[in-house]
Parts: C-alpha cells; sequence; structure tokens
C-alpha cells in the first residue's frame, strides 16, 4: 500500500530538529537523519527525501545562532561546510 508522502513545513522540521536537540542536552548532538525519521516515522521512502530541507533548516537555525553545525566535534560555518554533520543546541 502506498502511503501518499506529505512534505513538512520548515516550521515542522525547525521544531522538530529543536526539540530533539534540546532533548539530548547541551554537550551532545544529534544526527539529521533523526530529525527526517522523527518526522517521517520511520519509513524509508518518506524520511530520505527530507535531508536536503533539514540542512537548510539547520543552516538557516545556525545563521541565527539557536544551533551549532558540527563536524568532527568542532562547529563550522554554516556557509562553508560539505559533507556529514551534527546539530547540537547552542549553550546558554
Amino acid at each position: 500500500m502506498n502511503k501518499k508522502l506529505t512534505t513538512p513545513t520548515n516550521h515542522q522540521i525547525d521544531e522538530t530538529m529543536m526539540r530533539l536537540a534540546f532533548q539530548r542536552g547541551p554537550e551532545k548532538t544529534i544526527c539529521p537523519s533523526e530529525v527526517a525519521r522523527e518526522i517521517a516515522s520511520g519509513d524509508p521512502e518518506a524520511w530520505r527525501p527530507l535531508m536536503g530541507p533539514i540542512r537548510d533548516c539547520a543552516i538557516d537555525a545556525a545563521k541565527t545562532g539557536r544551533i551549532a553545525i558540527k563536524q568532527g566535534g568542532q562547529p563550522v560555518d554554516p556557509d562553508d561546510f560539505s559533507g556529514i554533520y551534527r546539530i547540537a543546541i547552542q549553550p546558554d
């Protein structure tokens, strides 16, 4: 049975990303795929296409200082990174 896939709004992606990051805590990171899987309820046909929109939302959130995008445990420039990354909440 094919389910109709709905595209989440940027607000839904942002809310899920921030909630998961806060739940994980200030010293930890989350993988963008965790956000995608949460939104898609684990459906592999639905979560993989969300990776691009999640990256865009993560970049926007990093530019406003709400999260840090990290590679190798270090924050990276949201305008200049490629490849695998993690999301961390910014400490107060």
